[in-house]
């Protein structure tokens, strides 16, 4: 294998040409813990409903499956790809993601189907695809594209409404059925656009006037979503704090070390849909505040071994995506852990790799392909 030296920064570096294993075998052992964690917190579930306590464990084992093949698929394509023009078209590669990601979004509002009181999935037979999942890598791909082009963009009001408008449009889309999504989406963008911007403050100021505009429009916009404040600042007596009120009660009686795998009591149906967004629960409470504890340091490994390839990434787009996909997963962990343990309002949102779930699951592993694909090009000290 030829190595090819290279001056930058003032050190002399040599060009990698494999994937960095560590980061995949970290997202190898959350995927085989997630699993584990399934078939515990909803084998009662699936009895009582299917009659097959593996029932959801089976389900999520063909997602893995698929996102298994497709993050290899990705991996194995350079990344450089995306900014390339369409044959016959003057439509890049990530502009042409970025509109498809918008048509599939506004499909949701007439062809969506409806589950749990929510619009958020299209249904193909027996596949169903939740475009929200889809626009999250469509918004990080067109900013990280966008501050590629021009990097000082980001530091100027001009340059830095232009990205936001071109990413709102879409975070706008998926907003009017999915907020937790949306607000996820807006956080990858602020970070993008924060890291690469030269100045900072710009950013400062559009967080509190974003804050602002989210807070309007939860005040005065569905009641449904004014309603879980109202839950979150009283979750003891509200009726609707039921769930999160087990979580609490499953945490609780979790202890240092739990109550042991496959021993909770809440999720006998005391925690509605525990392999869901409230398994980090079920996690606390059959492995205690230790298990707990394992689990948020492999997330921390795994955001530390990214940020290392942004670091040592060949290009400025290249280190966009690895601060985009960064960006998502310690949003959605920081949010999904926050929801649990009643630090902020209910949000929906899962907890990457172990929560049950196909279109997240197999999207952020897509995501995770693109990373281990820049890892194969990063300078090696």
């Amino acid at each position: 294998m030829k190595n090819r030296k290279q001056e930058v920064t003032g050190r002399t570096v040599r060009e990698t040409h494999s994937f960095d294993y560590s980061l995949l075998l970290i997202v190898l052992c959350l995927l085989g813990f997630g699993l584990l964690m399934i078939y515990s917190s909803s084998s009662y579930t699936a009895q009582v409903k299917f009659q097959d306590s593996a029932y959801f464990l089976k389900k999520q084992m063909i997602n893995l499956a698929v996102g298994i093949i497709v993050m290899i698929f990705v991996s194995r394509i350079d990344y450089r790809v995306l900014l390339k023009r369409l044959p016959g078209v003057r439509t890049h590669v990530v502009t042409a993601l970025y509109f498809c990601a918008v048509l599939l979004q506004l499909s949701v509002y007439f062809i969506g189907k409806e589950f749990n009181g929510a619009k958020r999935w299209i249904v193909v037979g027996p596949v169903s695809i939740q475009p929200a999942e889809i626009s999250k890598i469509a918004v990080l791909l067109i900013t990280a594209s966008f501050i590629n082009m021009a990097p000082a963009m980001v530091s100027h009001m001009k340059g830095a409404c232009r990205i936001l408008l071109a990413s709102g449009v879409l975070i706008v889309l998926v907003g009017k059925e999915n907020l937790s999504s949306a607000i996820v989406m807006m956080a990858i963008v602020f970070i993008m656009c924060f890291v690469a911007a030269r100045y900072k403050r710009l950013y400062f100021l559009m967080i509190l006037v974003v804050a602002a505009g989210v807070a309007l429009f939860i005040l005065f916009g569905d009641p449904f979503r004014m309603k879980r404040f109202q839950i979150w600042l009283d979750v003891e007596n509200n009726p609707g704090g039921f769930q999160i009120l087990q979580g609490l009660y499953a945490i609780a009686s979790g202890g240092l070390f739990g109550t042991g795998m496959g021993e909770s009591m809440q999720k006998l149906g005391f925690i509605p849909e525990p392999h869901n967004d409230m398994i980090f629960a079920i996690i606390c409470e059959e492995l205690g505040i230790v298990g707990a504890g394992i689990v948020i340091l492999m997330f921390l490994l795994l955001i530390w071994r990214i940020y290392d390839i942004a670091v040592r990434s060949p290009d400025l787009f290249s280190g966009m995506i690895c601060t985009g996909v960064m960006a998502q997963i310690a949003v959605q962990v920081i949010a999904n852990i926050a929801v649990v343990t009643n630090s902020i309002p209910s949000t929906g949102i899962a907890l990457p790799f172990i929560s049950y779930g196909g279109s997240s699951v197999i999207f952020l592993l897509a995501e995770i392909g693109l990373v281990l694909q820049i890892s194969k090009k990063c300078v090696k000290t």
